[in-house]
């Protein structure tokens, strides 16, 4: 059942669920509300409103004594909460009726939903990245990983030599797809890049070298453009939580290789946490 404008009330659990799985990559933002709530019926024209502003996103509304099991499994406390789920997993939550942090909020993690980061049926994953747990080996000074992980006027750029080996780390565990790869067209770009997942201790540049990849790219200057999007086998990238990327060479043989920009496309291996989601029987293995 619809209510006004674009938001749609859910009336139990498999309706909800269907809804979540409808909305794909999208950002979905969950209204936890209740009928004897004063706060949430002051704040519900703003969340209706925001609704058919913010069209990218799908907009729910819960109401916590219709769908206690719904509320209980999210930890709903306090009326309104407001969670923030893209591809099925929670990134964000808020509680009280506060319309500009909401928004503020909506704006944060919508991004780019309606383009799916390019490949129908996944998103980006850059919401996943464990930042504090990436690490990169032979980094410039002045360039480091961080501009590639974000994209922007910044790059980064390797030191002594024409080789990064660079570990992401993800604080989800997540089926990967395709990746993005953006560099100069100038020879400085990265050609030949090693594909491991998984290592449980930080890999040195000889074990690198050395070590079977599970895949190896060889990327032409049109694989380094802005919107071209890198195929990865993709049965062999089904439970990843860390990434290993050695960028062995250039383009053009140069002295040192430029990434400008990083991008992961995929899913979550899991529709949320699993703490929160056990008690859910018949939840299909794969989201899309």
């Amino acid at each position: 059942m619809a209510a006004s404008d674009n938001v749609i009330v859910i009336e139990n659990d498999g309706h909800f669920q269907s809804e979540m799985a409808k909305a794909g990559a999208k950002l979905v933002v969950v209204d936890f509300t209740a009928s004897w709530c004063g706060p949430c019926k002051s704040i519900a024209p703003t969340f209706s409103n925001y609704s058919t502003k913010y069209t990218a996103a799908v907009f729910l509304k819960v109401d916590v004594d219709k769908c206690d099991d719904i509320a209980a499994r999210h930890k709903v406390t306090s009326m309104p909460t407001f969670q923030f789920f893209k591809g099925k997993v929670k990134v964000d939550e808020m509680s009280g009726a506060d319309p500009k942090k909401l928004e503020e909020k909506i704006i944060q993690w919508i991004g780019d939903s309606d383009s799916e980061a390019g490949v129908k049926g996944y998103m980006d994953l850059g919401i996943f990245i464990n930042k504090s747990g990436c690490e990169c080996l032979n980094e410039s000074d002045d360039h480091h990983l961080s501009a590639a992980l974000a994209k922007g006027p910044d790059f980064l750029e390797s030191d002594c030599d024409e080789q990064l080996l660079i570990t992401i780390a993800f604080n989800q565990t997540i089926k990967l797809h395709s990746l993005k790869i953006q560099g100069p067209g100038d020879g400085k770009g990265p050609k030949t890049v090693k594909l491991f997942i998984n290592h449980t201790k930080s890999m040195d540049f000889d074990s690198a070298e050395s070590f079977e990849a599970l895949q190896t790219l060889e990327l032409t200057p049109e694989d380094l453009t802005e919107d071209a999007i890198i195929p990865l086998k993709f049965v062999k990238f089904q439970n990843v939580q860390s990434l290993t990327l050695f960028f062995q060479n250039n383009q053009g043989n140069e002295e040192t290789t430029v990434v400008e920009y990083i991008g992961f496309i995929g899913s979550p291996l899991d529709s949320t946490n699993m703490e929160e989601f056990k008690r859910v029987a018949g939840k299909k293995g794969d989201r899309h």
